[in-house]
């Protein structure tokens, strides 16, 4: 049965694309079958992500009767299936939850996942994903907006019967003007997926255009996202950080 999760937050620049990105990678190298697909059609970041953003066919050109689903799915090599959306202003348009669902009948067949991409924040957009999927994961920063606004995707998953796995804590870097983690969870009343250290080996591998599992694969963050995919399939897998690590941690 494919699993259809939705990854959203409610502020910008928490890392959800990054999450994405490399949650797709990490259940690929687990063995899974994974479908990530860009709902973000005004402000689509996960084609670049992945180098693919220059692609003939997007969602768009699907949505707007252009190209056949097929047409606009691409094989990254990070052993993942990507539906990009476009980054041209041309092509902005909306996108209702059961235009997601007609999709999503087309590429269920022999998939596990499908991992939605949604815009930040708490518009109609990022609604009509939450709507259209089975489960949500919000990713926040241990930062007291960031956590307000993800606070509000719970509220807006309940409403809609989107099932919420939990929250992922992202760019921890372990400041004392951190919230800590333990009460990111207990604010927001669900599971603690994972916390994923501030590394620069994300940023290298962005400006590579892949995600860091396959970039530095032994890196903090990486080990991180290996830990959190796995909790999704129940397995265990606890993070192997180097030596160089945890004696050089300024290195991340």
């Amino acid at each position: 049965m494919t699993r259809i999760i939705v990854v959203s937050s409610g502020k910008g620049g928490v890392g959800k694309t990054t999450l994405v990105s490399n949650l797709a990678a990490a259940l690929a190298k687990l063995g899974k079958s994974v479908i990530v697909m860009d709902s973000n059609l005004t402000a689509s970041n996960l084609g670049i992500h992945l180098g693919i953003h220059l692609y003939p066919n997007t969602l768009q050109d699907v949505l707007e009767g252009k190209a056949y689903i097929k047409e606009a799915m691409y094989f990254h090599k990070a052993g993942f299936t990507v539906i990009p959306a476009d980054i041209s202003l041309r092509k902005m348009t909306d996108i209702k939850s059961h235009e997601y669902l007609g999709i999503f009948d087309k590429i269920m067949s022999g998939t596990d996942f499908i991992i939605i991409d949604s815009p930040a924040g708490l518009g109609k957009d990022t609604i009509s994903a939450i709507r259209a999927a089975d489960e949500i994961i919000a990713v926040t920063n241990p930062e007291l907006p960031a956590v307000t606004d993800a606070l509000k995707l719970t509220v807006i998953a309940k409403k809609y019967g989107t099932h919420n796995l939990g929250v992922v804590v992202n760019r921890v870097k372990n400041e004392s003007h951190e919230i800590p983690v333990s009460h990111i969870e207990s604010m927001m009343n669900v599971p603690l997926l994972g916390k994923v250290p501030e590394d620069r080996a994300v940023r290298k591998s962005i400006s590579m255009k892949e995600p860091v599992i396959l970039f530095s694969p032994k890196s903090p963050a990486s080990q991180h996202f290996m830990a959190i995919a796995s909790k999704l399939i129940g397995e265990d897998y606890r993070p192997k950080i180097s030596i160089r690590y945890r004696i050089f941690p300024w290195t991340r």
